[in-house]
């Protein structure tokens, strides 16, 4: 695969990548320094809130990550054109012997394997899988590209954590944040997923050894994570707190949403109408509900509920709106949630240049009653403490890289979402994996995927970012990396996904790997 010609630009520089290495048996590979891009994910004076952001309940309900690369993409005629630049070579793997992360169908799953959990663009709680893969300070995850990096904003989500060896919401072997990115410039600039892998470096891990209840004070002095539950309670236990603590203390009250009840025109409707209204009259207020041009023809005139509310409705003429009024009103109708009519006058040539709306109303009386809730404010502080290095805890899995098409893989993941047909066959809650030769993945032209490696599996979205492992010994529970799911398709578009692809790893691959395998990252304080 080359950028240069696929793009057919001039690089914009080749990035420096570090002489020493892990301990590996390398294939020699003359290649040139990749376009690298490295982006930091969080200052290591941040980090510890973000291991503590995620509380096992936040864990639990974040939900799986379908971005454009986890959604169903389907086959179209050509296959890819992967290919070597150079010679094969690979990095061996480093193992932890004496850890599990449980067998599946009579194969032991890699400890190495887990989840990201990440905020995306709208603070939401997402994941994706990844792993842990071989570095020399034991600090470095793999995962797709679109799992760390929002090409829509060009920048990298938040709140980003590693979490090796997830199961139902917890963490054995620790909570890793994420330090910094690596990732190619064709992902980073073109949004290309011949090139959605990301190389992540993350801190010591930490644990969360417990939640401790604090008083406020004690609570805005702590740093780290933190956080507070409301608990409602009765009308005389606020006042009886409110009495001790006063309006700094953490007993509180608050208006619910009004209780609206519909009732009869008042007698004195006629004389205060105005009052009515604007603000209302003795908890009395006089409302619109919209209606159609037919029910409003039916309604009578006078003050009653369902008479005719002339004022607010256009019976004797057309409002003049925007186009863009006009076009979101149009939605709006086909939706159910627009009753009036729609017009637009056009020239002579048939081009809109005029928009109109016309609307009805009826009048309806209600009467709103507020409810005080009250609550007692709890304040939380969570207690980490250092778990040492990613690589120590889980080992680390190997890379290979210019491997030929058509080896035997496993590749593992936590597949979540539904198929396309409805049909939900995981949790997303434990590990999954499948086996199959790699082949030539059809060319995807939406995500410029056109040089990318398949194989049949059954996953749903979840399993994004989960890694192809070639020679994967079961016993050791170790392999090599040789691609990160990228894709998750529907070949034969039947409403079920049957294949998952990766992006080919080539020279390029190796050479930002090895510059992110040879970070130092560091531990946190804690």
């Amino acid at each position: 695969m080359n950028f240069r010609a696929k793009h057919l630009i001039l690089p914009l520089g080749g990035a420096v990548v570090a002489t020493s290495m892990v301990s590996a048996t390398l294939a020699s590979s003359a290649q040139a320094a990749p376009d690298r891009k490295t982006i930091t994910l969080a200052a290591s004076g941040n980090a510890k809130a973000i291991a503590g952001y995620w509380t096992p309940s936040k864990l639990k309900s974040a939900k799986t990550y379908t971005s454009e690369g986890t959604v169903s993409a389907k086959l179209k005629t050509g296959a890819s054109r992967a290919s070597a630049d150079g010679k094969a070579g690979n990095v061996a793997p480093t193992g932890e012997s004496g850890k599990s992360a449980g067998r599946s169908k009579n194969l032991n799953l890699p400890i190495t394997v887990g989840k990201v959990f990440f905020l995306d663009d709208k603070g939401q709680e997402r994941w994706c899988s990844g792993t842990s893969v071989q570095s020399k300070y034991r600090n470095l995850v793999a995962t797709a590209g679109h799992c760390v990096y929002d090409t829509d904003t060009n920048k990298p989500y938040s709140n980003f954590v590693f979490i090796p060896g997830y199961y139902q919401g917890k963490a054995p072997w620790g909570i890793y944040v994420g330090s910094k990115v690596n990732v190619h410039f064709d992902f980073d600039v073109y949004e290309d997923y011949d090139y959605d892998y990301a190389f992540v470096n993350v801190y010591n891990g930490v644990k969360q050894t417990g939640v401790k209840e604090t008083t406020i004070s004690e609570y805005e002095a702590a740093k780290g994570f933190k956080y507070t539950e409301d608990k409602p309670i009765s009308k005389d236990e606020y006042e009886a707190g409110y009495s001790k603590y006063g309006e700094k203390g953490p007993f509180w009250k608050k208006s619910a949403d009004p209780e609206v009840e519909t009732v009869g025109k008042p007698s004195d409707a006629s004389k205060y109408i105005e009052d009515y209204v604007k603000d209302g009259r003795g908890g009395v207020k006089l409302t619109a509900v919209e209606v159609d041009a037919y029910t409003y023809g039916k309604a009578p005139s006078g003050l009653d509920n369902g008479a005719k509310f002339e004022r607010l409705s256009d019976e004797k003429g057309k409002t003049a709106i925007s186009q863009e009024q006009y076009n979101k009103l149009l939605k709006d109708k086909a939706d159910g949630n627009f009753l009036g009519k729609l017009e637009a006058t056009k020239d002579v040539n048939g081009t809109e240049i005029a928009w109109y709306k016309t609307q009805y109303f009826v009048k309806k009386w209600v009467k709103t009653t507020v409810k005080e809730l009250y609550f007692h404010t709890k304040f939380y502080v969570v207690l980490l403490a250092d778990a040492g290095r990613l690589g120590d805890n889980v080992g680390g899995q190997g890379f290979s890289w210019n491997q030929r098409t058509g080896k035997k893989v496993f590749t593992f993941g936590y597949p979540a979402a539904a198929h396309l047909d409805g049909d939900k066959p995981y949790s997303g809650h434990t590990m999954k994996w499948c086996y199959g030769a790699t082949g030539a993945a059809p060319v995807v032209a939406q995500f410029k995927a056109e040089e990318q490696q398949a194989i049949k599996c059954a996953f749903t979205p979840g399993a994004s970012g989960g890694p192809f492992l070639l020679q994967y010994k079961s016993s050791k529970r170790t392999g090599y990396l040789n691609g990160v799911v990228s894709l998750t398709l529907d070949s034969d578009k039947n409403g079920r996904y049957d294949r998952v692809t990766t992006p080919y790893f080539n020279g390029e691959t190796y050479g930002i790997y090895k510059y992110a395998a040879n970070l130092w990252t560091g531990k946190l304080p804690v």
